[in-house]
């Protein structure tokens, strides 16, 4: 059984509300969130992506190749209980709804030495496993601190100086092969992305590709270590059946984002806040992490108190290869002793 000493929510939640067009204090998050996601849910709209290591006006955005902009009109503000938006329709129209996922790191942190790169700011959370680090490349095979402890599952990194594919390490296609978070291409293989080496306790590996170490470019890398009981990022094999593959992950999920990885297929984001029919298991409502559709109604997951199962044949989340990576509700067992269970 996993067990773990901090509650999920203090350090993952995701926070739903509607704009209003003018200024907008979004408290409820439960925490002061160091990297906030957020997507439209009613129009189409990019997801915008901020964080206190590069500047809360500074966005950058999933389902975009588009360098770091300043966004003056957007996010303006992290605060002790959630964050403040401004007047942009892509964080606050009037009268839409948004969906925002929130994680704690430590601040904007500072400098970490321990690769052959010096990260610009490191900000690195050693309890959720979760870091934000900033760099400058080198062109030259590298390795750059995460400051976590233990080894990174999950790397994303995007280039902020100019337009570039975000490109992904995940533990489950392994050091050989990457994928791009902006893109439905499958798992492709390379030498030069991730140099062929896995990340270790303290450092990651990059290579001379210009997605992640082009001379003199700027690069933000957002690093995840598995917790038990906090979070699972791994693969499974689709079956093709309405009565899908189980995933156990030791948890009740909160937050899931799933990719065929073996041919071309979306990146598929599912939340327990938003529609559940009724009150039941099944999570309804998807965003496409690398598009900027509206949300989309699509009856196809399982949230389970130790895992999740997909309900749908589609052959894009319930057959070949497939990673995942997850955050909690819940564990089985936390600290407070009050098991997981499904709804």
């Amino acid at each position: 059984m996993a067990y773990i000493s901090f509650q999920p929510k203090d350090y993952f939640n995701t926070k739903l509300y509607t704009g209003t067009g003018s200024s907008n204090a979004i408290t409820g998050v439960g925490f002061q969130p160091d990297w906030t996601w957020i997507k439209c849910r009613t129009d189409a709209q990019n997801h915008a992506l901020y964080d206190a290591v590069r500047g809360v006006q500074k966005k950058i955005s999933s389902s975009s190749t588009a360098a770091e902009a300043t966004a003056t009109t957007e996010l303006s503000a992290f605060g002790s209980d959630g964050f403040t938006v401004l007047t942009d329709g892509q964080v606050n129209a009037s009268g839409q709804t948004y969906a925002s996922w929130n994680w704690r790191a430590n601040g904007q942190g500072s400098s970490n030495t321990d690769g052959t790169i010096n990260t610009t700011y490191t900000s690195a959370n050693t309890t959720s496993g979760f870091s934000i680090s900033t760099y400058t490349g080198t062109g030259s095979n590298a390795t750059i601190g995460h400051g976590l402890g233990s080894a990174p599952s999950v790397v994303i990194c995007k280039q902020l100086n100019a337009t570039q594919q975000w490109i992904n390490y995940h533990k489950a296609i392994g050091a050989t092969k990457y994928l791009h978070l902006n893109a439905t291409d499958a798992a492709a293989t390379s030498s030069t992305v991730w140099n062929d080496t896995d990340p270790t306790s303290s450092v990651f590996s990059v290579g001379t590709a210009a997605n992640c170490n082009g001379s003199g470019n700027t690069y933000v890398a957002y690093c995840f270590a598995e917790k038990k009981g906090f979070s699972k990022f791994g693969s499974y094999v689709g079956n093709g059946s309405t009565d899908g593959t189980f995933v156990y992950t030791g948890f009740k999920p909160a937050f899931l984002i799933q990719k065929r990885s073996d041919t071309t297929a979306n990146w598929n984001l599912y939340d327990n806040k938003r529609s559940t029919s009724g009150g039941s298991n099944v999570v309804d409502d998807l965003f496409y992490v690398d598009g900027s559709n509206a949300e989309i109604s699509y009856t196809s997951v399982d949230f389970l108190s130790n895992g999740f199962k997909f309900r749908s044949s589609d052959g894009a989340i319930n057959s070949g290869a497939n990673i995942y990576m997850a955050f909690a509700e819940a564990p089985i067992v936390s600290s407070n002793g009050v098991p997981a269970v499904a709804r």
